[in-house]
């Protein structure tokens, strides 16, 4: 008996559960299945004399979705999912295996980056796939790319927040742009070549405006940080895990800068990011003999990578090998464990992905 239907193989269909019982999710709107179906219509009334005319209107259908789609939509491709299962080789149940590119267009990094704890994590994976993946990406996930950051420089200029780490993305994607351009031929790229051209020209575009940007001062009759006791700025200070923040916020009042300069704080910046093996070998002396711990903290920064903090990252199942976004509010809430878990303890088999962690997953 021949199987007639989609290969039994594939992961099937995704359904959810309505008041009249479960139903098929369709990742388009209803609005462009209802023009589509107008539109086949129309197709069966004008074109009689084709006897295979439901299988023509079939195929232009599925198309005229792919077209619509590429052409009037700036949104995230297809999916916006919580999670995906990571694979990594071809089984009797499951052909093939899960790419950066795909990971990237399911996840949903457009609803990451409102999330002030995920928008520097976010930054931090697209200037980590600037620099050696992009061309390693299909067309959709590249197209994808470009999407979320312009909703990302949209975003900075709007808000006025983290243009440092914004500017030095572009600067590495505008390098990384004009070697591809300059050596094409040497290298595959996906689409034409004014296609990157033009990209680049949108990403010097960006670094102008971001350039430009004046940060308003804020007038605020409340209390502010320079109000508070002196114990109290010390303490914040401390918790700073980023040289350049502590040295930013310096540069505002007097107070700030003295604060900033303690070298107890470097010290412990030191001792955060760095072994005492390490700093060791690089020890800076003041002229009155003492440790230069704020010199030092920037001369290991040469030689050593400091430690990576996000408010929120991935989160890696290492039972499920499945990748997911934890939903902290949902998880205290509906004690969801953010991905369909068959373990009997969740928690005990997450592990955070760290952005080049979440690279190397990729890497077959």
């Amino acid at each position: 008996m021949p199987f007639l239907g989609q290969d039994w193989r594939s992961p099937g269909w995704s359904w959810i559960k309505t008041e009249d019982g479960w139903k098929r999710f369709e990742y388009l709107n209803h609005k462009l299945g209802d023009n589509i179906n107008e539109l086949t219509l129309e197709e069966l009334d004008n074109d009689k004399e084709n006897i295979y005319v439901g299988d023509v209107c079939e195929v232009a259908a599925k198309k005229r979705k792919k077209d619509f789609f590429n052409n009037n939509t700036k949104s995230q491709f297809f999916f916006q999912e919580r999670w995906i299962y990571v694979q990594k080789e071809s089984t009797r149940e499951r052909h093939g295996y899960c790419t950066l590119g795909e990971a990237f267009n399911r996840l949903d990094f457009s609803s990451a980056i409102q999330d002030m704890r995920r928008f520097n994590y976010v930054i931090k994976l697209l200037q980590l796939i600037a620099k050696s993946q992009l061309t390693s990406l299909s067309g959709a996930a590249q197209k994808n790319y470009f999407n979320v950051l312009e909703k990302i420089v949209r975003k900075v200029l709007d808000d006025h927040h983290n243009p440092r780490l914004i500017k030095a993305l572009l600067n590495d994607l505008s390098s990384t742009l004009c070697i591809l351009i300059r050596e094409v031929g040497k290298c595959v790229l996906i689409g034409n070549i004014n296609i990157w051209v033009c990209r680049l020209e949108t990403i010097l575009n960006w670094q102008q405006q971001l350039n430009n940007l004046q940060i308003p001062k804020q007038v605020s009759n409340g209390m502010t940080l320079s109000d508070l006791p002196l114990h109290m700025q010390n303490n914040i200070l401390f918790k700073f895990s980023d040289a350049c923040d502590i040295i930013s916020l310096g540069r505002t009042t007097p107070t700030l800068h003295m604060l900033s300069e303690d070298r107890q704080l470097w010290k412990k910046l030191c001792q955060f990011h760095f072994t005492e093996k390490q700093f060791c070998r690089h020890l800076i002396l003041s002229e009155k003999g003492h440790v230069d711990w704020k010199l030092m903290f920037f001369t290991l920064q040469k030689y050593y990578p400091v430690k990576e903090q996000y408010g929120d990252t991935l989160q890696f199942c290492r039972h499920c090998s499945i990748l997911f976004w934890n939903d902290r509010h949902l998880a205290l809430i509906f004690k969801d464990s953010g991905h369909p878990c068959t373990a009997n303890d969740p928690d005990s088999c997450l592990t955070p992905v760290s952005p080049q962690h979440f690279i190397d997953l990729f890497k077959f």
